[in-house]
């Protein structure tokens, strides 16, 4: 007989030793590991693989292994934070009481080498209450943990959702966390829009949860902007425009209205409830013409008529363009134009937070003259830790000499010690040119940098750019006032040429660790570097991105010092007849925050992933892994993909 083993007996042997394997029987008394054949089969997953979560929430983790011998199923383990009870072998419930970036891993218990890992980011953000973040309109978002370089890109980042809404959204949407509403504790996010309505999301949940909404139209209508003479800023209806303000500790959010009634103009401050929109502390305040200043700058017209030595606000003229401010105790408001029709003048006005029916307190900044009006791109009046305001005005009447009454083109200090009253003041040299030519000194909005962003001397600077394309950089402590023969401030640095009324910066920079990132008019994203009280004549690096009108006003998301991301929108197509760009949808942009290399884009065609269509002046809120974009439609929801 021969020895050779017949083909038909080595199958025999071959499949014999696969079942073994596959049964995991190495004969008695083994290890009971698998063997290589059997270890190669087996892979893991997990899902979500990344996140962001508040401190009170939790996230389940569901873990899944291909080829798992006895459906042992996984062990978990974690980097930080807790698991709420005791994990099962195919989920975990993950929360963590501190803030911070962590790694949830599930391993195979059938062969320990084979795992899945998920990421995790935990803030501490108790939310987003006022425009750019701060009171000194930073842009900065410090406590960000979720997003990264390492976890935004376009394959891990996109749109994953969107809420619907009745009119375009110009004001920056709001977010509070861990809010009571709807039965239960939620992320809350707040928007508000042109046709006048306010409504609160669901800041998490895919398909849109929404748990409330108001409108404030007092049985009137939106404004046309036909009616106030406009030229096309604001696209088909005027009502809601600047950005509300929140107050955590009473739980409340300022907005200001704005319809017709009848054939009557009004403007009104409202006090909603965050739990349920409803009005609170007397609400609203009537923003009428019975509202005037001392000053001969003109006697209102037709539709808010006032006496001979008294300037009036007027309800129809006055555009409430900049997000609103909550200092101390009390609510600031600020106007300009709508496209210079006049009469019109800048205004602040403020009401006590707490009962709105009390008597405001009133600064125009142009009384015996005219213009003068605060837009700022949008951005709401800034302060510093005294409680001092700081606005910039546009092109209006200016005394050269004293006593001065009006302030057109000029960085304005407001004391709020006793009423409101000007505290110092910086206007360029060239005035006079500026107002003349249109090139309004404030085309965006003041950014009051952090004390320590200065040096021993000058410890407290504020900073912004105008039509010409320059950035100012003042010593809030002594702004210098005017000087014809030239300024005499801390710095002027060009970050675009062209002087003419739609190119240089219509925008807000962002500030965070000693950089400055700007977006001007046909030009791209630049970070400038700031050292004892000296920013860096040109940008220190720039991206290759072009933004056209009217560029971008750039917010940053950081884990502190670190993991900085610079988020700007591209809101070209907006739609707005000035200066005439057909609707498109809004490209959000992210940017590494030293290196400025691209980490994402959202797409610029419609489609699957793409924002809805653009609205001018546009600011990103970044909150808990997430980046909420208003539109002119819709909240578009940006974030990691599960």
């Amino acid at each position: 007989m021969s020895s050779r083993v017949r083909p038909n007996h080595m199958r025999m042997l071959a499949a014999l030793v696969l079942v073994l394997a596959v049964l995991g029987l190495n004969g008695c008394g083994g290890t009971g590991s698998s063997p290589p054949q059997a270890a190669s089969l087996i892979t893991v997953s997990i899902s979500p693989r990344r996140g962001g979560l508040t401190l009170s929430q939790t996230l389940t983790y569901t873990a899944s292994v291909t080829n798992d011998v006895g459906a042992a199923g996984v062990t978990w383990t974690k980097s930080g934070g807790s698991f709420s009870g005791t994990p099962s072998t195919t989920s975990a419930t993950f929360f963590s009481s501190t803030a911070g970036s962590f790694t949830i891993t599930a391993t195979s218990v059938a062969d320990n080498t084979k795992s899945a890992i998920a990421t995790i980011g935990v803030t501490d953000l108790a939310g987003v209450f006022t425009q750019r973040y701060d009171i000194g309109r930073t842009g900065e978002n410090q406590q960000e943990y979720a997003l990264t370089g390492s976890t935004v890109s376009n394959l891990t980042f996109g749109k994953l959702f969107s809420c619907s809404v009745d009119g375009e959204v110009y004001a920056q949407p709001l977010y509070v966390a861990n809010l009571a509403i709807g039965g239960g504790t939620h992320n809350t996010v707040f928007v508000a829009t042109e046709n006048d309505s306010v409504y609160a999301f669901d800041a998490d949940t895919s398909p849109c949860v929404q748990r409330w909404t108001v409108s404030l139209l007092n049985g009137g209508t939106p404004v046309s902007p036909a009616d106030t003479g406009e030229t096309g800023d604001i696209n088909t209806k005027i009502g809601i425009t600047g950005t509300p303000v929140i107050d955590p500790a009473s739980k409340t959010l300022y907005v200001v209205s704005k319809t017709k009634e009848g054939s009557v103009y009004h403007q009104r401050l409202h006090a909603l409830s965050l739990t349920d929109g409803s009005e609170k502390f007397n609400g609203p305040a009537d923003i009428t013409a019975a509202l005037t200043v001392p000053g001969n700058g003109d006697t209102g017209d037709a539709t808010c008529p006032s006496t001979s030595g008294n300037v009036p606000f007027c309800p129809l003229r006055e555009n409430q363009r900049p997000g609103l401010l909550l200092l101390g105790a009390t609510v600031y408001i600020a106007w300009a134009s709508h496209g210079d029709h006049q009469p019109y003048h800048g205004w602040v006005i403020g009401y006590n937070a707490s009962n709105l029916s009390q008597p405001p307190v009133l600064f125009n900044t142009t009384p015996n003259g005219g213009l003068g009006g605060i837009w700022q791109t949008g951005t709401g009046p800034a302060a510093d830790a005294s409680g001092n305001l700081y606005v910039i005005t546009g092109n209006g009447t200016f005394d050269t000499s004293t006593p001065r009454t009006n302030y057109g083109d000029s960085f304005i200090k407001l004391s709020t010690t006793s009423g409101l009253s000007v505290a110092d003041f910086f206007t360029p040299s060239n005035q006079s040119t500026l107002n003349s030519g249109d090139l309004d000194l404030g085309s965006g909005g003041p950014v009051v940098l952090p004390d320590a962003a200065g040096s021993g001397t000058l410890p407290h600077l504020l900073i912004e750019g105008d039509k010409q394309g320059i950035l100012y950089l003042i010593d809030r402590d002594s702004m210098t006032g005017f000087h014809l023969g030239g300024d005499q401030i801390v710095q002027e640095v060009t970050v675009i040429g062209g002087a003419c009324i739609t190119c240089g910066v219509f925008s807000t920079p962002a500030f965070w660790q000693g950089n400055l990132y700007v977006v001007a008019i046909g030009d791209v994203l630049k970070r400038y570097s700031l050292s004892n009280a000296v920013l860096s004549a040109a940008p220190v690096q720039q991206a290759s991105d072009p933004f056209g009108f009217p560029g971008a006003s750039p917010v940053v998301s950081s884990n502190g010092t670190t993991n900085g991301i610079v988020w700007a929108i591209n809101s070209t197509n907006n739609g707005t007849p000035n200066p005439g760009n057909a609707s498109g949808p809004a490209v959000l942009f992210a940017y590494d925050a030293i290196s400025l290399s691209k980490l994402f884009s959202s797409p610029a065609t419609s489609g699957a992933g793409a924002a809805g269509n653009a609205v001018k002046f546009v600011v990103p809120t970044v909150a808990n892994g997430k980046v909420y974009v208003g539109t002119q439609s819709e909240l578009s929801v940006f974030g990691l993909l599960p």
